[in-house]
């Protein structure tokens, strides 16, 4: 059975949480750098048109499908696709993994105030855990050399990021080797949602497809965005190909 699905030209790792969880564990007992994305049809639709992203997908150690959309699409092409793998809910079990194993974490994204909140949060949630350091994500590229030194000097197991896509993506692919952290994940709006800026969806609205549409409803400025989903779907109907 293959171990990866084709979305659209974009490779998708066939795995259940547990499993994803799983790769995550042994990355980390790697010691090794290893980029981990969490891909949604919106992403894919973006590396139709971003050739550099695209390329950073297909070579990420661990690509999880992010989003009821790609779980669709993979199926709809023969794939046997067991499960939707949110990124938020792995962000989450990881951390939940990292408190109980020693794991250390770096919180790098979003604003100052909300990150702060989110490292709040996170060691309440989740007792034990160790942040070694966090960072909004307000830097400029002569900034950059300080903030990868002060995530080296830190030595964390985990780098989560938070500088929305593919922002995130790119700018871990490109420091990856510099930053030497196992596990590396773009996690966009998740310290958002950890610090209550931002709501999820219930969770009857997440079990039927629906999340997309509660987003829409608080955040009517995604229209254009979202727009990306209809055209995926008739792409992925096509058979169309990157």
């Amino acid at each position: 059975m293959s171990t990866k699905a084709t979305v659209l030209g974009v490779l998708i790792d066939i795995v259940t949480m547990s499993e994803a969880e799983a790769k995550l564990e042994q990355f980390i007992a790697e010691k090794k750098p290893h980029l981990v994305a969490t891909a949604n049809a919106e992403m894919v639709m973006l590396a139709q048109e971003d050739q550099e992203l695209a390329a950073i997908l297909n070579q990420c150690a661990l690509v999880v499908p992010d989003g009821a959309g790609v779980v669709w699409a993979a199926r709809h092409q023969g794939y046997t696709m067991p499960e939707r793998v949110a990124g938020y809910d792995l962000s989450q079990n990881l951390l939940a993994h990292a408190a109980k194993h020693g794991y250390r974490v770096f919180m790098l994204g979003s604003q100052t105030a909300i990150i702060e909140k989110a490292k709040k949060v996170a060691i309440e949630r989740y007792p034990g855990l160790i942040i070694t350091g966090i960072r909004d994500g307000f830097f400029t590229h002569q900034d950059e050399p300080a903030i990868i030194e002060s995530i080296r000097a830190a030595k964390p197991d985990i780098l989560l990021a938070a500088l929305g896509v593919p922002k995130q993506e790119k700018w871990l692919a490109r420091n990856l080797s510099k930053l030497n952290v196992p596990v590396c994940m773009g996690v966009g709006g998740t310290f958002d949602v950890m610090a209550g800026t931002v709501k999820r969806a219930p969770l009857w609205m997440q079990r039927i497809s629906l999340e997309w549409l509660f987003r829409l409803l608080l955040q009517p400025q995604r229209v254009i965005r979202m727009m990306a989903l209809p055209r995926f779907a008739v792409k992925v109907m096509l058979g169309k190909k990157c």
